[in-house]
């Protein structure tokens, strides 16, 4: 299992959210190429990046600071990049530009013909970020909840061919109130396809009951805030992370 920082970004700057709201944010950076090349020189082995104003606007707003990060570090470790991504056309130029994998979030489920043709047009790199709350999903940025089951829907993306899913307890997200490890499991036992857990890392601690359960398809963790604000050192839980899972 690896643990996967997470780099959001609004206005070209490096910042977290509580709970996906815009106006909660903290800047941790002016400059996320350099936040980029701190995690790779502490041995990440996979970034995460997220643009934020795109989620909200529905197309790149960040491109600037994405192309400076895959500038830096795209050649060494893979990015996947989600916030904003609403057709073919997007998709294909950030992945000509350097990045690795494309999530696809609200557009998954406003507009499920789209993640098919993304899917078949680039098999594995297309990964379904699914938010949540109580079991149901959320869009927009978290804005809008949906009346759709989180495991029904993972179930039938997986049947379109998504790589992974990346599964966020938005209710725990940014707020350090550690993993929702139950949700988390539940959500990967009923797939095939691997699990990435995001949302509400605070500790060392979390990352060994990941580590405990990650046998199940958990192939990873992201996490954001614990890391910036140094109540998880992720060197420490990088290398935690590779002796307990291999």
């Amino acid at each position: 299992m690896i643990i996967i920082p997470a780099i959001d970004l609004k206005e070209g700057k490096c910042v977290r959210l509580k709970q996906g709201l815009m106006d909660q944010s903290t800047i941790f950076s002016e400059n996320p190429s350099e936040m980029a090349r701190k995690w790779v020189n502490l041995g990440a082995k996979r970034l995460h990046l997220v643009d934020l104003d795109g989620a909200f606007a529905g197309k790149p707003i960040n491109e600037d600071a994405i192309k400076s990060i895959v500038c830096e570090v795209g050649n060494e470790i893979p990015i996947q990049l989600g916030g904003g991504i609403r057709n073919l056309d997007t998709v294909e130029n950030f992945l000509n530009s350097g990045v690795d994998s494309i999530i696809i979030g609200t557009a998954a489920v406003t507009n499920p013909g789209f993640l098919h043709e993304a899917c078949y047009a680039f098999p594995g790199q297309i990964i379904v970020g699914l938010d949540a709350k109580d079991g149901n999903v959320a869009i927009n940025g978290w804005a809008k909840l949906t009346g759709h089951n989180v495991i029904e829907l993972a179930q039938k993306f997986e049947e379109y061919g998504v790589e992974s899913i990346i599964y966020t307890d938005i209710g725990r997200d940014g707020m350090m109130a550690g993993v929702n490890i139950e949700a988390t499991v539940k959500l990967s036992e009923s797939l095939k396809i691997p699990v990435i857990a995001s949302g509400g890392v605070s500790n060392i601690k979390d990352i060994e009951m990941l580590c405990e359960v990650s046998n199940i398809g958990i192939r990873g963790v992201i996490t954001g805030t614990a890391i910036y604000e140094g109540t998880l050192d992720f060197k420490e839980a990088q290398e935690l992370a590779e002796s307990l899972t291999g």
